[in-house]
């Protein structure tokens, strides 16, 4: 029995691969301290993990910089991530002597996770939920001018917060060190070999394990039927404040013969939109496994989390990236055959992106063969594997 510490930031994207890998090393006897925030508490603990609050470290921002988080600028979130290690150093330290875990898990962006590992020289795997990047892969990432601008002119900044954590005993040199991936770190990636771009430059510390889906989704979604076609469309939990794209895919879609279910968030009022035709349906949110296993096209931003996810139930995709991580993942899978891009927002390209993937057959089979090529890794249990492998050398 080992005594583990997973960390990851708050956000589904990063958290939702892990619960299943949490819930399997428990099963196996192990004890597990999931650092997280109340949003994820109820999640983490049902699988048995102990749940640790860390609401009270995030940093107090100002409405610019929610505005520079809401519009995934990497200078604000990782100097917000710097200052989130800060604040947690003197509770994380208490703990690490207190608990003395025998191997810290943290997700590839969760900065005070690999921190307080790197600190005290504790066995550490990195857990990814997007592609692993190196020099080769993110050749993938199409940055805009507005994201490589903000990476360019936030490095100063950047150093800047860097040096504030050297009394507290991290020494970073610079921020890639903790950004990107390396060939000398165990980390787990939650994708299939295949799937992964630029697999072979990637060493043999690397596990490719395979989307990490809750057990319920692994009956055989294949002798599932249903008689009306179903359209989902989903923005992700962070960029998704946009009712004018909304609005489009109500339009382009009111006459369409099939059922529209859309996720539009929790900050976007549902009143907001008149007149909603009966075959579209608005949420807040969803249970996105159990509505994509009735799902015939995907209309996604391509956020890892919900290509896996589509990909894994064998649902095409019409790909609208929104950022150059998204870019990246959107560009693999149009690679493989399983979606096409959406150029634009506007009501017409949204219909007839989505009329071709109902009407034209590869992409579907397309999206099967990754359905199978992910069904075929070692998921969960896989991760857990690897994991132990790391607590006993």
């Amino acid at each position: 029995m080992s005594r583990i510490f997973f960390f990851s930031i708050p956000a589904w994207g990063h958290t939702n691969p892990t619960i299943p890998v949490v819930s399997e090393l428990v099963k196996r006897g192990h004890i597990v301290r999931y650092y997280s925030f109340t949003q994820f508490k109820e999640k983490i603990e049902h699988t048995g993990a102990e749940f640790v609050c860390c609401d009270a470290y995030l940093p107090d921002l100002n409405e610019a910089e929610l505005n520079r988080i809401k519009k995934v600028s990497t200078t604000q979130m990782t100097i917000t991530d710097l200052e989130t290690t800060a604040r947690m150093d003197e509770m994380l330290s208490r703990d690490v002597e207190m608990w003395k875990p025998d191997c810290i898990v943290a997700d590839s962006v969760c900065f005070w996770g690999k921190l307080i590992a790197k600190k005290y020289q504790l066995p550490f795997v990195c857990s990814t939920t997007t592609f692993a990047f190196n020099q080769s892969s993110s050749k993938y990432m199409q940055n805009s001018f507005r994201e490589l601008a903000d990476m360019i002119l936030g490095m100063p900044k950047i150093s800047r917060a860097l040096k504030k954590l050297e009394p507290l005993g991290y020494h970073i040199k610079n921020a890639m060190e903790i950004i990107q991936n390396d060939n000398q770190t165990n980390t787990i990636v939650y994708t299939s070999r295949n799937f992964q771009p630029c697999v072979e430059t990637f060493s043999d510390c690397y596990t490719f394990v395979g989307p990490s889906i809750r057990a319920s989704a692994y009956a055989n979604t294949d002798a599932m039927e249903h008689k009306r076609k179903q359209i989902y469309i989903s923005m992700g939990t962070v960029l998704n404040e946009q009712i004018d794209f909304y609005q489009n895919c109500i339009f382009a879609l009111k006459d369409i013969d099939a059922d529209v279910i859309i996720s539009i968030g929790n900050t976007v009022n549902p009143d907001t939109f008149r007149d909603i035709p009966e075959n579209i349906s608005l949420f807040p949110s969803v249970d996105q496994i159990e509505v994509l296993t009735k799902t015939d096209v995907f209309l996604t931003h391509c956020g890892m989390n919900s290509i896996s996810e589509s990909l894994y139930m064998g649902v095409p995709v019409v790909m609208y990236p929104q950022t150059g991580e998204q870019k990246a993942v959107a560009k693999r899978t149009f690679e493989m055959g399983a979606g096409i891009y959406l150029k634009n927002g506007s009501a017409e390209k949204i219909r007839n992106s989505i009329l071709q993937l109902l009407q034209n057959a590869s992409y579907r089979k397309a999206a099967q063969k990754i359905k199978e090529d992910f069904r075929s890794c070692p998921g969960p249990a896989g991760a857990a594997d690897f994991i132990e492998k790391i607590v006993t050398i």
